[in-house]
């Protein structure tokens, strides 16, 4: 069963991470960049596609560990525990790059992460809510134009692009680190954005570009971006 967590009374501002996918380099120096009081939410995919991607696991999950993060279950976590799902019913399942954190202890790990943290006023979730308003994990298109607002202020990650997007009520922070792109906290509370460096680019693609490939050509509108 999906779980959502509570924001705490004592919990002040909060920063929510778009996709980090791996890159630890990145990470590491966002991490130095926000309040060390502040409360981390990690809005999904910390694993898949980058280079870094056991060590940026173990070390998010230490962030959890310690009560500084929370981190949400995205698509490609839940990738991983569909592939542990499959072998153990005996089909032949093709290793992918994920697979660096495919062990007992990690899915385990995996299986508890909650698909919704729930703040004052807003919540954050990997992708966004169908129409019954349950959290799907790889909806795009169809969230960002029917979403009726029962949630106040939704932050989402998963779907790349060159700066933080706003669809209404909706905020997208993925920011294409992983794809030479940036990584991204957003603060629900203040609307400020702090961004690093992603990978180094060196295929010459960009975030929209693979924001055009994941999301087959269909962009939300950027109506503004938060002060950083």
């Amino acid at each position: 069963m999906h779980s959502t967590v509570q924001v705490s009374e004592t919990s002040t501002r909060h920063w929510v991470i778009g996709d980090v996918h791996g890159c630890l380099l990145a990470l590491n120096e966002l991490l130095e960049l926000l309040p060390p009081g502040d409360h981390l939410i990690f809005c999904g995919d910390v694993v898949g596609r980058g280079p870094d991607i056991q060590t940026t696991a173990e070390r998010v999950w230490g962030l959890v560990s310690s009560g500084r993060a929370t981190w949400l279950r995205g698509n490609h976590e839940q990738r991983l525990i569909d592939a542990q799902a499959a072998r153990l019913e005996g089909e032949d399942d093709t290793p992918c790059k994920t697979n660096p954190c495919n062990t007992k202890q990690w899915i385990a790990r995996l299986r508890t992460l909650p698909v919704v943290f729930q703040g004052d006023g807003w919540v954050a979730t990997h992708a966004g809510f169908d129409q019954a308003g349950h959290p799907d994990l790889e909806i795009r298109e169809p969230f960002w134009r029917t979403y009726d607002g029962r949630f106040g202020r939704v932050v989402v990650a998963h779907t790349p692009g060159e700066d933080v997007r706003y669809q209404g009520q909706i905020v997208i922070i993925d920011t294409g680190a992983v794809y030479g792109g940036q990584l991204t906290a957003f603060c629900p509370e203040t609307e400020a954005v702090v961004q690093v460096n992603g990978l180094s680019n060196l295929t010459g693609s960009t975030a929209a570009d693979a924001t055009q490939t994941e999301a087959e050509q269909i962009k939300p509108v950027l109506v503004s971006s938060g002060p950083c």
